[in-house]
């Protein structure tokens, strides 16, 4: 957040009744749970995805293949991009 955004924001929070305070800051702690549980679920993801990668008992990927599938990749985007 930029500073004056936050002015702004600090500014508007020292206007609002008490009452108002708190459920701004319940507000606050419910984005902060959500982006948390966000964050944990994209880490549960990622470990079985390793997991699977890991069961596949292949061997490593050399630069060059991941060079080459990264191209692949951005090459895919980009026809999809002109197609648009």
């Amino acid at each position: 957040m930029n500073a004056q955004a936050e002015k702004t924001l600090l500014e508007k929070l020292k206007r609002l009744p008490p009452a108002r305070l708190a459920e701004v800051e319940d507000f606050v702690d419910f984005l902060s749970a959500r982006e948390e549980r966000t964050r944990d679920d994209a880490v549960r993801r990622l470990g079985e995805a390793f997991e699977k990668l890991d069961a596949l008992n292949e061997p490593p990927m050399t630069s060059q293949e991941v060079q080459a599938e990264i191209n692949a990749a951005r090459a895919e985007r980009r026809a999809r991009a002109d197609r648009r």
